[in-house]
């Protein structure tokens, strides 16, 4: 796969002036808590069943978010990655560092460039990567069988809507490419599709499994 080149607008550099917006509740109306509330626990109990297989293997939503972009965008950049991320260098050089020492990512020099990192998912990635997809997938889906018709569409406009307008187009323009990519790669052979949920009839292991730390071998723009 080609270099990514979608650059999300970054954030304003330490010391550089920062233009306020509103104040807090200006024209707002009453507050949502209760959705706020509402998407505190939906988010907890989404990223619960990653969160049980990570602390299985020694790592943390970081290596999760790492591995879900790089099997999204195979080749990517390093330079991409913190853009969608948002993370220092720092942090995510660490955590790029065991993912490479625990055999789940490959590093690999730019053909173009030796001097670019690109990154790339080892087979015993690939299949974490795919495990959290599938049961992040089925999570969705279970809500979205519960609130009806059209929901998946109301549900992608919301979580749109809810990126800063300067952010959308890269992040539409980001998915619809991986997307692409995604189907392109299928071929018709099972393997996730588009919107990295598994094509019908793969088979996938439960979310409740307890061996991963035991396959082959040992094994982020805001980070929350």
């Amino acid at each position: 796969m080609a270099d990514i080149n979608v650059s999300l607008p970054s954030r304003p550099a330490k010391g550089e002036p920062v233009v306020p917006g509103r104040p807090a509740g200006a024209g707002d109306g009453e507050p949502l808590v209760d959705l706020i509330e509402l998407f505190f626990f939906a988010y907890r109990n989404f990223v619960s069943d990653p969160d049980e297989i990570l602390q299985g293997i020694g790592f943390g939503r970081a290596h999760h978010r790492v591995l879900h972009f790089v099997y999204r965008h195979p080749s990517m950049r390093v330079t991409d990655l913190l853009d969608i991320l948002r993370i220092t260098k720092q942090s995510l050089g660490r955590v790029l560092r065991e993912l490479v020492d625990q055999g789940f990512i490959d590093s690999r020099a730019g053909s173009s460039d030796r001097r670019q990192r690109l990154l790339h998912l080892t087979p015993k990635g690939e299949a974490l990567a795919q495990e959290f997809v599938a049961i992040q997938s089925r999570r969705i889906r279970r809500a979205l069988e519960e609130c009806g018709a059209d929901s998946r569409e109301q549900g992608r406009r919301f979580l749109v809507a809810m990126i800063d307008p300067e952010d959308r187009g890269a992040v539409e323009k980001l998915i619809a490419r991986a997307d692409q990519s995604a189907e392109s790669r299928a071929g018709g052979k099972g393997v996730p599709a588009k919107g990295g949920i598994p094509a019908k009839g793969t088979a996938v292991k439960d979310a409740g499994a307890k061996d991963v730390g035991t396959r082959n071998a040992p094994l982020t723009r805001p980070a929350g």
